[in-house]
Order: structure tokens, then C-alpha cells, then sequence
């Protein structure tokens, strides 16, 4: 935090930003992104037109553009050391995504994953989004930070993205059979592509004329070259609007983890590597003020997101495409208002720092009190629901406890700091510090417990071991904090202890995150959600003996012949139904694996800012003001860890939701059928169950409806809703998961098929089915 004898320097800091023209400006962009984006969904502007809107940005305007730049450039006020840091960091943060990815990707798309994603996260929309925002803020104090945007963006073009479309080519060569491509024609072919791109060829273009041109382009084209460059602005706005729209509706289970990854590494690993390599290479400066300017500058440099030219590279190769597009409107969204609250908390004049610390304490307090609430109810659902007795569900409950008790503390905290009371402070600090070092802990000791259970179908240690772990570290360090520690003067701050405080918070993160995500990187390599559905698959045969009558089998063969059985029909009447209490515990074993992961990554996310908070603090004697907003954020992500543990597990499938919808879809079946008779159904719902019935019922029911017991004397003709989701895929009905379930629906709606009980909708679960007689 700021002392107060820094307020002379951060005024003079706060003037070398101009926030007065940075609204309009985004307004400006987002505005014509909106129009580009409304544009296609209403289809004014077809897919072909927005192809040939993007091939005159592309090769024309901003090939024109880069030309005009290059010569122009003014290389005497250029501060060299900066243009490295930035070329540095963007290094460093397309080796750390393209190292993870070849190491935990799988090896039929291994490369050209690693060669996109680093692309994704280092190009940045500089031209037709950044470059308006600079000159909002600079243009009126530090006009020749503009250039920058045209020194630093080739670097990606001429230099990272060559390397990407090398490993994109090897993935090409690698999925050939023969692989008749040597790989000297790779290189070859990547060589040729980068000369080839317009981009490319104007910058280089471009500088050798600023020296033949003495730095001015001549008059006879001047006129040809700026209608060309003034076009750019707004057509590549429009088109970055246009190639928008209908992205976010590609997006699947399996690129939710993969997007969260590749947001995390555009937009908060490279801004923060951008200031750091400022702060560490750019020492020759003298002036304190330009340099904070520019070490702020890179800061928001680093958050300007993807640049859509990564979506045209992942087309060309025919890969990833749904992740790249995606990712490129999520980053699109989430930098306007991470660029507004940075620009605008670097133009705020200075404050009493007691004053900013009182507004991050009520933060803290009112975010912990709502956390509270959400973290009893999804306590209490585990408990019900009696998940807490199982793997690996009692250690997650663990860390609810964890997150609980830090509101606890957080909330007490708000009330003992405000009093000269000691013991209260120190008693009050160690339940807080405890607790919140167990919420760092207990994400990687759960991503380690799944991979144990991944490898060895067991733990194969004590759970107890885990419990000790995740609640005897972090109370070890807080107690060798408590005895070797010195109490700060100042309690206002969450730092009781100061230096010494943050050192131990950063070995407890450190230690979490290196846990986390080695045991992330060995589930993402292995075949986890194979396995996973393969047992889930089994496991009703397996649970058929803990269920099923002595003697008697849950699954009976279909012979000629056979005794004669009483069979449900429309519905099972059976009062004790087997197949029931078969959902019934598959609905309970299940282990909510997917839910876990991505509760363990989220959290390991959140540590990473909480580790660039501490390093910021430790090796900056004056944070400066946007060390404020990464203290916002991690008072969010500490104390409000409610949120996200409601938002996966409060909402618990088999205790809440599937009840509410059976409850919902009863009333509903019942209306439909008072008020609506079954030719008044939308015509592709009849449609899909005449054109089901006529041509490929009978198909589906060889295929696989089993004959099933379902009570004493009693048998039923039923299927997994699973069964049916991947057999319409299989034959071609539906492209993927997502139309399977829409077509299931459909049948269920027209009276084709329904739930053994009637008691559920359509859904890809291990629910029984049944063809209606």
C-alpha cells in the first residue's frame, strides 16, 4: 500500500493517464463490435460476406496501415529497453503454454494444440482495439507510446506466430499415414506462409522504406495508402463483431477447462509478466515517473484480448476452432472492464491509504457475510445427501469447512481490529489465517486424491492422513507465525504480521499450486472421462446384487419359449421397482468428478493471483495503484469461495434439481395432456416421431432395449438414456450430444418413449427408458 508520503509522486502518476476520453473510446469499439455482432446474428451479413469483409481487413487495410506506421515511425524517442521487456514476456508466456500443452495434451492433436494456443495467448487485438485505447489515455501526455503498439505487434507475426504454424505443420505431418512430407518441407512451408501473409510483408516493406524515405511517404501515394489504412478501424471493429457471433454456442464440456486455462494465461499471466519484465529490464531509466508509466502501460498492454486472426489460423488448420473463437469473445468481454477499472484507478488521485483499506475491509466483510450463507446451504446439501461420507466428497467438505470458517474469521475480524484487544486480534487472526491457509491447501490435496483413485482404484492412503494434512500445515505455520512474528503497528491490513506473513503466504501458495497442478496435468493426461463414463457404463450390472432378490437376475434373455411373465407396458407398476433402486444408487456413487476438477482448477487459479499479490507487495516498495485492484480481486476470490462451492455443489443433481424437475414435469405432463391433445404438437416434434417410428424404431429397439426385471414376477423392455444418446449419434440422427438430447426430448414429448415411472424428462443419464406400446 501506498505510505502517505508518496502523494507528490502519484499525482504527478494519476496526470500521465487521461481517463476523459477512455469511456467514448470503448464505447466506440464496443459499439461498432455490437453493430458487427447484431449484424450477423439477425444474417444482414452472411458468413461469405463476413469472409471477403475479413480478407479486405486482413490484406488489404491493415497491410496498408502497418506500411504507413513503419515508415513513419519516429525511432529516436523509442525507449529500447521496454520494447524487450514486452518481447520477453510475450516469449515467456508462449514457452509456458506451449510446454504445458505438448505435456498435457493428447498425442493425436498434441502439436497443433500447442502451436494455437500460444498463438491465442500472445496475439493481442492491437490494431483495431488497442491502439484506439492508448491514444485515449496517452495521447494528450506520452503521444509516442502509440508507436509501441506498431513495434511490438510484428514480434508476434514475424517471430512467435511462424513457430505455431511450425508446430501445426507437424501435427499435419505426423496425422499423414505415409508422411511423405520431409520435415525440411515444413519449414519450407511454414517459411512461405509467413512471407506469404501481407501482414508480414508490408512491415518489412515498411521499414525499409522509412530509411529510402527518409521517414515521410511520398505524396503520389499518400492519398492511395491512407484511404486504405482509415478503413481499418472501423471494418475490423465490424468484422471482429461479425466473427462473434454464435461462438459461444460451440462450447462443450470438454473446452470449459481449456478456455478457463487460455483466459487465465491472456488475461491475467500476461499483463502481470509484462510489468514484471518492465520492472526488472528497464533500470537504465532515470526517471522514476516515465518509468512507473511504462511499467503501467505494459500492464494494460498485456490485458488487450485475442486478436481474431487466431480464429482464421485455427480454421486454416482445421483445429480447435470452437475453443479459439470462443475464448476470443470472452477475452473480448472481460478486457473492457478490466482496461476501464485499471485506466481508472491509475487516473484516481491519491487517497488516504487508511481510507482505501477501509474500503477493501468492507469488501472482505460484506462478500464474506453472503459467502456464509451460500457455504451453510451447501454444507447442509452434503449432508443430506450423505456425499460426505464417501470419496472423494470428505475431503471436498473439508475444504467447505475451511471456506466457512475464514468467513467466520473475516467477519469477527471486521469487528476485534476496530478495538484494543490483543488476545481478540491475535485469537480472531489465528482462526482467519488457519483457515484461509486450508482453503489453499485442500484444492491440490484433492486433485491429488483423484489422481490416486485414477491410478489405483484406491487411495491407498489413509483419508485420515489427508485430513491432517489439509488442516495440520496450515496450523503449523500459522503457529511458527504467531511465536517467530512481529505484530505490525498498522492491524488494519489482513498482513498482521507483515513481511514475515506474506514470505510464509507465499510458501503455502507455492507449495499448493506446484501440488495442484501436478496432479492436474496427470488427470488431463490420462483417459480419465473415458474411464470414468466406462465405469459409470458398468456399474449397473455391478449394483444389480445389491439391489436384486436372492436368485434371481436383473437382466433375463429374450427366448422363444420362455416362461411367461407378467410385463409393464406403458408404465412399471411394480410397488418395489429394481430399476428404481438402480438409479437410485448410481445416482448415488456417483463421484462428480468433472464438478471436482473444475473446483480444483478455479481455486488454483485464484491462488496464482493471490501469489502474484504477495510477489507484487514483496518486491515493490510502492505497489503503486493497480496493485489495488489485484488486491480487489483477491479479497473476491478468498472470501468469496462460497459462490463457486454453492454454484457446483449447492445445487446438488439428485437432491435438488432432478426432484424439482420431476415435480415440474409432472404438472406439466398433466396440463399437456387437460389442455393440449397430441396432434396439436409443434410440427418438428411430429415430424422427428413419425420419421423415428416409420424408419428407425424398430432398428433401435434390436439395437438396445433390454428385457429387464423391474419387480417379482414382472419384466420391462427398457434402456439407458445414455444408451439412446450415443446410438443416435451412431447412426447419424444427431451430429452430436447436444442434438441426441434435443431429439430424445422430441420423442419424449411425442408420446414415444418415457421415463419407467414417468417420473422424469429425457436426459444423456443412466434413467431407464422405455418405447411406449
Amino acid at each position: 500500500m501506498e505510505a502517505p508520503g508518496t502523494s507528490t509522486n502519484s499525482s504527478a502518476l494519476s496526470s500521465s493517464v487521461s481517463i476523459d476520453r477512455l469511456f467514448p473510446a470503448l464505447l466506440e469499439c464496443f459499439g461498432i463490435i455490437l453493430c458487427g455482432y447484431i449484424a450477423r446474428r439477425a444474417n444482414i451479413i452472411t458468413s461469405t460476406q463476413a469472409k471477403g469483409l475479413g480478407s479486405f481487413v486482413s490484406k488489404f487495410a491493415l497491410p496498408a496501415l502497418l506500411f504507413k506506421k513503419m515508415v513513419l515511425l519516429d525511432f529516436s524517442n523509442v525507449i529500447w529497453p521496454f520494447l524487450w521487456s514486452i518481447i520477453v514476456a510475450k516469449v515467456c508466456v508462449f514457452s509456458i503454454v506451449c510446454v504445458l500443452t505438448l505435456i498435457v495434451a493428447s498425442p493425436d492433436s498434441r502439436f497443433s494444440k500447442a502451436g494455437l494456443y500460444a498463438i491465442f495467448t500472445t496475439q493481442s487485438n492491437d490494431f483495431a482495439l488497442g491502439y484506439n485505447i492508448v491514444e485515449a489515455l496517452y495521447q494528450s501526455t506520452y503521444p509516442e507510446y502509440l508507436q509501441y503498439i506498431y513495434l511490438v505487434a510484428p514480434v508476434s507475426l514475424i517471430l512467435l506466430n511462424p513457430i505455431g504454424f511450425a508446430f501445426c505443420e507437424i501435427q499435419k505431418w505426423k496425422n499423414q499415414g505415409n508422411r511423405q512430407q520431409s520435415k525440411l518441407r515444413i519449414i519450407g512451408t511454414v517459411v512461405l506462409q509467413v512471407l506469404k501473409n501481407p501482414i508480414v510483408f508490408m512491415v518489412f516493406i515498411g521499414i525499409i522504406g522509412h530509411f529510402v524515405l527518409h521517414g515521410s511517404v511520398p505524396a503520389i501515394i499518400a492519398e492511395f495508402v491512407d484511404g486504405l489504412a482509415d478503413a481499418f478501424t472501423g471494418a475490423a471493429l465490424f468484422y471482429l463483431g461479425v466473427s462473434m457471433a454464435g461462438q459461444l454456442g460451440k462450447l462443450t464440456r470438454a473446452t470449459v477447462v481449456t478456455l478457463i486455462l487460455l483466459t487465465t494465461a491472456k488475461l491475467l499471466l500476461m499483463p502481470l509478466i509484462c510489468k514484471d519484465m518492465v520492472d526488472l529490464l528497464d533500470n537504465s531509466n532515470t526517471s522514476s515517473l516515465n518509468h512507473s508509466s511504462l511499467s503501467n502501460y505494459a500492464f494494460l498492454y498485456g490485458v488487450f484480448p485475442t486478436a481474431p486472426s487466431a480464429a482464421i489460423y485455427a480454421d486454416y488448420y482445421n483445429a480447435e476452432l470452437g475453443v479459439i473463437t470462443s475464448g476470443m469473445v470472452i477475452t473480448t468481454c472481460l478486457s473492457a472492464p478490466l482496461m476501464y477499472v485499471s485506466a481508472w484507478l491509475l487516473t484516481m488521485h491519491w487517497m488516504d491509504p487508511q481510507l482505501l483499506m477501509d474500503s477493501l475491509q468492507n469488501v472482505r466483510f460484506n462478500i464474506s457475510i453472503v459467502s456464509l450463507f451460500a457455504l451453510v446451504w451447501t454444507i447442509g446439501v452434503m449432508f443430506l445427501s450423505k456425499k460426505f461420507k464417501r470419496l472423494p466428497h470428505l475431503f471436498t467438505v473439508n475444504l467447505f469447512l475451511a471456506q466457512l470458517l475464514t468467513c467466520i474469521g473475516m467477519i469477527l475480524w471486521n469487528f476485534v481490529v476496530k478495538e484494543d484487544n490483543f488476545v481478540g486480534q491475535v485469537l480472531t487472526f489465528t482462526l482467519l489465517c488457519t483457515s484461509l491457509y486450508s482453503t489453499y491447501v485442500w484444492p491440490g490435496l484433492i486433485a491429488l486424491s483423484l489422481v490416486l483413485v485414477k491410478r489405483f482404484e484406491d487411495l491407498k492412503v489413509s483419508p485420515g492422513m489427508f485430513i491432517i494434512a489439509g488442516w495440520g500445515f496450515p496450523a503449523s505455520v500459522t503457529a511458527i507465525l504467531l511465536i517467530s512474528g512481529e505484530k505490525m503497528s498498522d492491524t488494519t491490513d489482513s498482513f498482521f504480521y507483515g513481511k514475515q506473513q506474506i514470505i510464509y503466504t507465499i510458501v503455502v501458495v507455492a507449495l499448493s499450486i506446484v501440488l495442484g497442478g501436478v496432479a492436474l496435468v496427470c488427470l488431463s493426461r490420462g483417459s480419465w472421462a473415458q474411464n470414468d463414463q466406462i465405469q459409470e457404463g458398468n456399474s449397473a450390472d455391478d449394483l444389480v446384487t445389491e439391489v436384486e432378490p436372492e436368485g434371481q437376475s436383473l437382466f433375463e434373455p429374450v427366448l422363444s419359449g420362455s416362461i411367461n411373465r407378467g410385463q409393464c407396458e406403458n408404465r412399471c407398476e411394480s410397488p418395489d421397482c429394481l430399476l428404481v433402486r438402480v438409479e437410485g444408487l448410481q445416482q448415488a456413487a456417483d463421484k462428480q468428478v468433472a464438478r471436482h476438477l473444475l473446483l480444483c482448477l478455479l481455486l488454483t487459479v485464484s491462488l496464482l493471483a493471490n501469489l502474484s499479490s504477495c510477489l507484487w507487495l514483496i518486491f515493490n516498495r510502492v505497489p503503486g495503484k493497480l496493485y489495488l485492484e489485484l488486491q480487489f480481486f483477491c479479497a473476491v476470490t478468498n472470501y468469496g469461495q462460497g459462490f463457486l462451492s454453492f454454484a457446483l455443489f449447492g445445487l446438488d443433481k439428485h437432491l435438488i434439481i432432478l426432484p424439482f424437475k420431476k415435480r415440474l414435469y409432472s404438472l406439466w405432463c398433466r396440463k399437456k395432456q387437460e389442455e393440449q391433445p397430441q396432434t396439436d404438437l409443434p410440427e418438428d416434434t411430429r415430424m422427428t416421431c413419425t420419421q423415428f417410428t416409420k424408419y428407425h424404431k424398430d432398428q433401435c429397439c434390436r439395437d438396445i432395449v433390454k428385457m429387464r426385471r423391474c419387480g417379482k414376477g414382472t419384466m420391462e423392455d427398457c434402456f439407458l438414456g445414455s444408451e439412446l444418446v450415443e446410438w443416435l449419434q451412431q447412426v447419424g440422427l444427431a451430429q452430436d450430444h447436444g442434438e441426441a438430447v434435443l431429439y430424445g426430448t422430441r420423442l419424449q414429448q411425442g408420446g414415444v418413449l418415457q421415463h419407467i415411472k414417468q417420473e422424469y424428462d429425457f436426459q444423456d443419464s443412466h434413467l431407464y427408458y422405455q418405447f411406449m406400446i
